[in-house]
């Protein structure tokens, strides 16, 4: 991957490059001709083909800018894929607004509005996929690796094992639990005199882990998201003693945000999704599951599916929200803190079923409690209570289907029964999922989570569809057997 002047100069001649065939292709006389002759709105027209100094001047401006408008995408910087294309595709269009200014103000050199159209919409194409194109990293560049972690000893034994040049490594100034070995020929070599015991805290800089072998300590964890965009990395491998700590997944959620690449030694990858197909010491952690279609597909769909629902339901709501207030004292809506992606949190909105106090984390039948209200025992059997949750997938905290979001308090609890219960938090919770359509409930930890799982390797479009189908239709058959009863 090209990195620092040699990125920017390259962005930059490219973006030139493809502005001005951009420019020439939509000038063509054939080119003119079609789309003055078969796209609505521009069929009035007459086709303008440009030449001399009028095509220079559209060239130009052209250049200018778009050019300028898309001068952040020139800086070297981690990016996902698709945030990559959605910004490139925003500057453009900023790019094509100056330009029909131009048009607007009747300047004397304007582009006309059918070659002004078609360079834009070329360019919506064409540049992102140019931008994408450098930033992938060619087969013979081995990258950039920075080791993360709070291991000392596994930050030693796992740099050997890292092809790629290693930066260096991050780790906090305060490691708990080091002590020196006992053995002191072994005391001479920085980080490698150091090992865990749970026994005392020291000071890293001060005991002299600011170098393990030839690897330099470039900061805490907290300067992760700094080192990042500062020396453009490629890939972070993590050295955590225990996989399924807060930092650990913090660690994951910047490398997810800035479309960096996660590693993760094999011995400590139980409390992770990992890619089945790796086999050597280090394996990639499955950052986003989904592709990239695939996952602009789903979130279109969750806008589609959350703005339809909460147009048509709204009349029904706000019976519902009438409904609570003559059953029982106490709010409409019931707010509680559920975890999101990578360990992050998010409050959830239900319409209140219960007794609003003593909340227990514990997760019980619905039959087994008696806070929950005679309004609310309706809502829970028809499933109504979680409409407000469709505002919650419109914003983009929650997707139409995925793992249930679970309580952060009851985390701790599911935690103890089912050991790799953070895998889930490698895809967006949501309203339906896997589990959910099989009846696999937080009382039943280790059931839940095997559906899950499975959901979030099979994931798919297409088994979205049919996950919400079952439970359209599951909700349909409990509404009519309660209004049987």
């Amino acid at each position: 991957m090209l990195t620092g002047w040699r990125y920017r100069i390259v962005a930059f001649a490219g973006t030139v490059a493809v502005v001005v065939l951009a420019v020439v292709f939509a000038n063509h006389p054939v080119l003119q001709e079609l789309f003055t002759s078969h796209v609505p709105l521009f069929d009035r027209l007459e086709p303008q083909v440009l030449e001399g100094w009028s095509l220079g001047w559209a060239v130009l401006l052209s250049v200018a800018f778009v050019g300028g408008a898309l001068f952040p995408l020139y800086k070297p910087q981690p990016r996902r894929v698709l945030d990559t294309v959605f910004l490139a595709q925003k500057r453009v269009l900023v790019g094509g607004l100056a330009l029909a200014a131009l048009g607007y103000f009747k300047w004397s050199h304007r582009l006309p509005r059918q070659t002004l159209v078609m360079v834009v919409a070329l360019l919506g194409i064409a540049i992102p996929a140019w931008f994408v194109r450098i930033r992938r990293q060619p087969q013979n560049d081995e990258g950039r690796t920075l080791i993360v972690g709070d291991d000392l000893a596994q930050i030693d034994r796992i740099a050997p094992a890292i092809d790629a040049p290693v930066l260096g490594y991050l780790c906090p100034s305060i490691v708990a639990g080091i002590r020196e070995r006992e053995n002191p020929e072994l005391a001479t070599d920085g980080g490698l005199a150091l090992e865990y015991d749970g026994s005392e805290t020291v000071e890293a800089a001060g005991r002299g882990v600011d170098r393990i072998g030839s690897l330099d300590r470039l900061g805490g964890l907290s300067r992760l998201e700094d080192v990042l965009l500062e020396y453009d990395v490629d890939t972070v491998v993590l050295a955590f003693r225990e996989a399924d700590r807060a930092e650990f997944f913090g660690a994951l959620d910047v490398c997810h945000e800035h479309g960096v690449a996660a590693k993760v030694h094999r011995e400590y990858a139980d409390s992770v999704l990992v890619s089945e197909s790796d086999v050597g010491e280090l394996v990639d952690v499955d950052l986003e599951p989904w592709d990239p279609l695939d996952h602009l597909g789903k979130r279109l769909f969750d806008i589609v599916f959350a703005t339809v629902g909460l147009v048509a339901f709204a009349p029904l709501m706000l019976v519902i929200a009438v409904a609570i207030k003559l059953d029982s004292p106490g709010p409409v809506l019931y707010s509680q803190d559920r975890t999101a992606g990578f360990g992050e949190t998010f409050p959830v909105y239900k319409f209140r079923s219960m007794v609003p106090e003593g909340e227990s984390a514990t997760p019980t039948e619905d039959e087994e409690n008696d806070r929950i209200t005679r309004v609310g025992r309706m809502l829970r059997r028809t499933h109504l209570d979680e409409l407000p949750q469709l505002w919650s997938i419109f914003v983009g905290d929650m997707s139409v289907v995925g793992p249930r979001a679970a309580w952060t308090e009851e985390e701790l609890l599911l935690e103890e029964d089912a050991p790799a219960w953070r895998k889930r938090w490698f895809v967006k919770p949501g309203l339906t999922g896997l589990a959910q359509i099989n009846d696999a409930k937080s009382t039943n930890p280790n059931a839940k989570l095997r559906y899950d799982l499975e959901y979030i390797r099979q994931q798919s479009f297409w088994l979205d569809v049919k996950i919400v189908i079952r439970q359209v239709w599951s909700v349909l058959e409990d509404v009519i057997a309660m209004v049987r009863r």
